[in-house]
């Protein structure tokens, strides 16, 4: 009898490890996420009250590694030596599980609940404008929910909670990727506020940036105008000739500026201009080609001017390497969980929201849908592709803001800061949750991710982050 029990063992075990059937799994419990929910619902107000600035989210840090480490997490401070970045990490052994937590705000936006565009700003000059007060506090709400299912199940395994400043623009996590944060972790997890739900195999644009500083000679604008050398020339001619490559360039790239300094008054001649550059691809390389082009043309207009010309490259990221066997199973709790519900307040709140929006009130009620699971492919950027490209890693989407809600917006900022964003969040708790859960105990599936990782990246992939070796640059916002 003994020997046909072994024998019926190691048939369930070859079944189940050729992923042919499913082992019996100590299941997801709803009631870990609601014992949490006050608590991190609150924390999430917390976050968008203090709306900081990246790699000057000090208020945010201390929050949020607070209940970490009262949920008996060891926190990790000054991460890969930027004062915002944290680790905070519960158990041990494998697998050890990453989530993503961001936390930082945009500039330039008022931080208000109201349904029209209001001017007035806190004293940070910043609004959350993309929800990441709801990505950071959701995020450290799963840590915790594994936590509990952890410990209540006598599971090894390690969850680990990255804190990670500055994605807008400062690359927050490349930095940490770079300092070998992410080397023995098994699987990376991640979300995003949005106005839907979903769970794409999705990819975007690598991006590196850079401010180009220009120095002229500075004189009387009409009483010694040939005297002069202007900065604001250089500049100038250097967006033109950028303007002229966007005929020859591939049409998948982005290349956007804006002019941080031009100048103080319209008769001195500027001695200091400078321009802040964007440049986006899909491919890395391309990015880095482009970068080179961009360069040449600033080169050209310091040559063109008789000024000088210096730059300072600020952020690279690389695109998203996307991981299949992850997504689908991020998709399918997504699904499980469902979409969101609008209490009778929500909807009238939503209404006029969506009265301001270009789409009108006739998206509302499609937060309530999980969109099919499709391949897909945005223009924009985060600095969690470098991640990617280290990490088997998977992210999703929560219907966060008002259906119809652009990311960086007003209204973005709006909603978020409502009970429309805290339900987000809370669905973003249980889909990080439950994934994690899932990968825990099912080995199968965690291996064939990895294998799916190491096809996509190839055998003759070596990280080189697109910002160089350069320091974080700490005082980018100021």
């Amino acid at each position: 009898m003994g020997r046909k029990k072994n024998y019926v063992q190691k048939w369930l075990f070859g079944l189940i490890s050729l992923g042919l059937i499913l082992p019996t799994y100590a299941s997801f419990d709803k009631n870990l996420v609601d014992q949490h929910k006050i608590k991190f619902n609150q924390l999430a107000m917390d976050l968008w009250d203090y709306a900081e600035l990246g790699y000057q989210e000090t208020k945010s840090v201390n929050a949020i590694s607070r209940i970490l480490e009262d949920e008996g997490f060891a926190i990790q401070k000054n991460a890969a030596d930027i004062p915002t970045a944290f680790i905070a990490e519960y158990g041990s052994g494998g697998p050890v599980i990453g989530i993503l937590g961001e936390f930082d705000a945009l500039p330039g936006l008022a931080q208000t609940r109201s349904t029209f565009r209001e001017i007035e700003n806190n004293n940070t000059g910043a609004g959350q404008a993309c929800g990441h007060h709801l990505f950071g506090a959701a995020s450290a709400w799963a840590a915790v929910v594994i936590k509990d299912w952890l410990e209540e199940n006598n599971i090894q395994g390690t969850i680990r909670f990255y804190g990670t400043p500055a994605e807008e623009g400062g690359s927050g996590k490349v930095y940490m990727v770079r300092a070998g944060l992410f080397n023995d972790v098994d699987i990376v997890l991640h979300w995003h506020p949005d106005d839907q739900n979903s769970a794409n195999i999705a990819t975007n644009n690598s991006n590196k940036s850079a401010k180009f500083m220009f120095k002229g000679i500075s004189t009387h604008a009409a009483g010694a105008p040939d005297m002069g050398r202007s900065a604001l020339d250089g500049v100038e001619s250097m967006n033109m000739m950028v303007n002229m490559m966007r005929e020859h360039i591939p049409q998948e790239s982005r290349i956007h500026y804006v002019i941080t300094k031009g100048g103080l008054a319209p008769n001195v001649v500027p001695e200091e201009a400078e321009v802040y550059y964007y440049v986006r691809h899909p491919k890395m390389k391309s990015v880095e080609d482009l970068f080179s082009r961009v360069v040449k043309a600033a080169e050209g207009a310091a040559l063109g001017t008789e000024t000088s010309m210096t730059y300072e490259v600020m952020h690279g990221n690389y695109s998203l390497l996307p991981n299949k066997v992850l997504q689908e199973l991020v998709h399918s709790k997504l699904e499980l969980h469902g979409g969101i519900k609008y209490s009778d307040d929500e909807n009238k709140y939503a209404k006029d929201i969506a009265d301001t929006l270009p789409s009108g009130n006739k998206l509302i009620g499609s937060q309530e849908n999980i969109l099919p699971f499709i391949t897909s492919h945005s223009y924009g950027s985060t600095d969690v592709g470098d991640v990617s490209w280290n990490v088997p890693t998977a992210g999703f989407r929560t219907a966060s803001w008002v259906p119809g809600t652009a990311a960086h917006s007003w209204q973005a900022v709006a909603a978020g800061g409502t009970s429309i964003g805290l339900k987000g969040s809370e669905l973003a708790a249980k889909v990080l949750a439950s994934t994690a859960i899932e990968l825990y105990q099912n080995k199968n599936l965690l291996e064939k991710a990895k294998e799916e990782y190491s096809q996509r990246i190839g055998p003759d992939f070596k990280y080189q982050p697109l910002l160089g070796d350069r320091k974080p640059p700490l005082n980018y916002r100021n």
